[in-house]
């Protein structure tokens, strides 16, 4: 199985071993993380590879879902970031990508601390050099403009203070098999991004052997370019080495009651197609004062 995560130490054993330095192993990585790509659509497989604050090593690759629409995507560039997130990390430093990162992307990142110093290389040929978020997004638009200088950005640990009292959205007694994925998806929801609709979100995904994979909401300050729980929890899944989606059969759904911005619909349209055995539970809950 491939490594998703490739810790600090072993990093630089790896990257001793190549004689190159680390900016040039990571982009040596870049090939073969496009390979592990799922496009099923588009056949045009794409790989992200960020080093961290840490020494760490991210990957990330994009996914397709045949026959959902593609805002149901995840780019390889939002896999990486969902991908260090759930991993604790504070900081990127550097991103190799095999191709430009679209506009979707360049706004996606924008919600890093300090996205715009955030060195990028290119490794399709065109341009040897890396160059700064800044020159592929100079005129942006960010937390910067809506939120307070101080607020914990997305890679920046936070709590979102909801309530742990859950009550089904379809009036359901609350079973007691379901209390650890609950509190799972309840702990998502907590860490979830979403400072500008204010509407955090969280899952869990359990499968038929036993494993569960949590992802939340992280938003944009555009609001398109965000990452939907749901497609957060599939990156874990992923990175597992999880195979058809299939496996996946109960899904927890944590949100707040009668948030403006409702994951519910969405989630269920997207399982019943990718794992359409999949039951998913939905809990609603009282939103904190942590914004």
């Amino acid at each position: 199985m491939e490594e998703f995560v490739i810790e600090a130490v072993r990093a630089e054993r790896l990257r001793q071993a190549s004689g190159v330095g680390m900016e040039q192993f990571v982009a040596s990585l870049v090939k073969p993380t496009a390979a592990m790509a799922r496009a099923p659509i588009s056949k045009f497989h794409v790989g992200a590879v960020g080093l961290g604050s840490s020494g760490r090593i991210f990957r990330g690759v994009n996914l397709e879902f045949k026959g959902l629409p593609l805002n149901h995507s995840v780019h390889a560039e939002q896999f990486l970031v969902a991908n260090a997130a759930q991993n604790g990390e504070k900081k990127l430093v550097f991103i190799a990508v095999s191709a430009a990162p679209c506009g979707h992307c360049r706004q996606f990142l924008q919600e890093l601390r300090a996205a715009g110093d955030i060195r990028i290389l290119v490794t399709d040929g065109k341009d040897p050099e890396p160059q700064p978020l800044s020159y592929f997004l100079p005129h942006r638009f960010g937390p910067e403009d809506l939120l307070h200088k101080d607020f914990p950005l997305l890679l920046e640990s936070r709590s979102n203070g909801l309530h742990p009292t859950l009550t089904s959205a379809s009036a359901t007694p609350v079973k007691s098999v379901f209390s650890e994925l609950q509190r799972s998806a309840l702990e998502a929801a907590n860490n979830s991004y979403a400072p500008y609709s204010r509407c955090p979100s969280g899952i869990t995904l359990a499968t038929k052997t036993g494993e569960s994979f949590s992802g939340y909401y992280m938003e944009s300050a555009a609001y398109n370019p965000g990452l939907p729980p749901l497609q957060a929890a599939i990156v874990a899944f992923v990175c597992d080495g999880g195979g058809d989606y299939d496996e996946i059969e109960t899904a927890i759904l944590v949100e707040t009651k009668d948030a403006a911005v409702q994951q519910a619909p969405t989630v269920h349209l997207a399982l019943e197609k990718i794992a359409p055995s999949c039951t998913l539970h939905v809990y609603e809950v009282s939103a904190g004062s942590k914004f």
